[in-house]
């Protein structure tokens, strides 16, 4: 849901006079006092962002969950499959995708399916931009480039 839709359905469910200000302010307020009692805080780990439930507890017969999300490192190991690997390089090295699909006797199509998989992985949407985080991952990365 968009941020300013979120806020406007927030506001309408606000008792008269109440501002989202007020809401943010007690909930870091209730965040810090959280934080610091005994309670052990429960992890887990959809889709690889660490979530933390810093609060569960129920009111008038509604549960209410407050969780702080730690959003997996943008300098995560990302895992290619060979094929991957193989197409990366050759982008790297600057090769278009027709040149890249006849040298491995592949679709042109199939590249695009890899690069988009690659792309997906590393969270960039160029070609450009997913060589530079093979360049930013430092030896495995560069290494990756490297071969052949």
């Amino acid at each position: 849901m968009e941020e300013w839709l979120l806020e406007q359905k927030l506001q309408e469910t606000l008792p008269q006079g109440m501002e989202i200000a007020d809401v943010q302010a007690f909930i870091r307020c209730l965040t810090q006092q959280v934080a610091h009692s005994a309670a052990a805080s429960v992890f887990y780990e959809p889709d690889g962002d660490t979530q933390e439930v810093i609060l569960a507890t129920e009111v008038d017969g509604v549960r209410y969950i407050l969780i702080r999300c730690h959003p997996k490192s943008p300098q995560a190991q990302v895992i290619l499959s060979p094929r991957e690997e193989e197409i990366a390089r050759m982008v790297a090295k600057g090769y278009p995708n027709k040149t890249i699909a006849a040298v491995l006797d592949i679709s042109p199509w199939t590249v695009c399916t890899h690069l988009r998989r690659i792309f997906a992985k590393f969270g960039v949407g160029s070609r450009a931009a997913m060589v530079a985080r093979l360049l930013e991952e430092g030896g495995h990365g560069a290494r990756r480039l490297a071969a052949n």
